[in-house]
């Protein structure tokens, strides 16, 4: 029998640098993922789960993420729904844990479960994914209500929508369970867990669609 999570809802990064310039959210395009992290913050709120707002910080000299200015604001439909019941946090790492004092505060509460939605899919929600085991902890990602941009460099390049679904799949094989968040509302409703990653029937899977097997 699959024991009840105990979660979190952690909202990563839903600050108004994300929706214009060059780190603007592409896809899902913020016009419809913005709505889905809205949705979960509701959903959380009718379900008891705890709310953490976290903020990235580049620093009062930096171009983007300048408490100073505006676009290190969250975005005025989370900040609206914000009570003096959330969890503040304000980073300076990808993760959400590093520098932070969010993995005590979530083990004073005993919580096991982290739902992570905010931006971006390919950096904070990533980084903050992968080290969510370390910490004992069980991750979920809502897959409509993260995003990523499109990236170029040395190395190659890739699509919004091809570093979005990519990262989804890759959490879904080994580091979070992925939902959207109309499946992930329903379950938090009735303290029901997501079904958990397994690395082993993504690599099968995988093979036979490769025609390895």
């Amino acid at each position: 029998m699959t024991t009840a999570p105990h979660r979190a809802l952690v909202v990563i990064d839903v600050q108004q640098d994300y929706f214009g310039g060059p780190l603007e959210i592409q896809y899902p395009p913020h016009a419809d993922s913005l709505p889905q992290i809205t949705r979960a913050i509701d959903a959380a709120t009718a379900a008891g789960i705890p709310v953490v707002a976290v903020q990235h910080t580049m620093g009062d000299s930096a171009p983007l993420f300048n408490p100073t200015q505006p676009g290190f604001q969250l975005h005025p439909e989370v900040e609206s729904r914000r009570t003096g019941a959330w969890k503040s946090v304000v980073k300076q790492y990808g993760t959400v844990f590093a520098g932070t004092d969010l993995l005590s505060w979530l083990q004073e509460r005993d919580i096991t479960t982290v739902t992570l939605v905010g931006y971006m899919t390919n950096n904070c929600v990533l980084a903050s994914a992968a080290e969510a085991e370390t910490h004992g902890l069980t991750a979920e990602v809502l897959s409509d209500a993260t995003g990523a941009i499109n990236i170029a460099n040395d190395a190659g390049a890739a699509d919004a929508k091809t570093v979005h679904t990519t990262l989804m799949t890759l959490f879904n094989s080994n580091f979070a369970a992925v939902a959207d968040t109309a499946t992930w509302s329903a379950a938090a409703a009735a303290g029901r867990a997501l079904p958990q990653p397994d690395l082993g029937a993504s690599a099968v899977t995988g093979a036979q669609r490769a025609g390895q097997a």
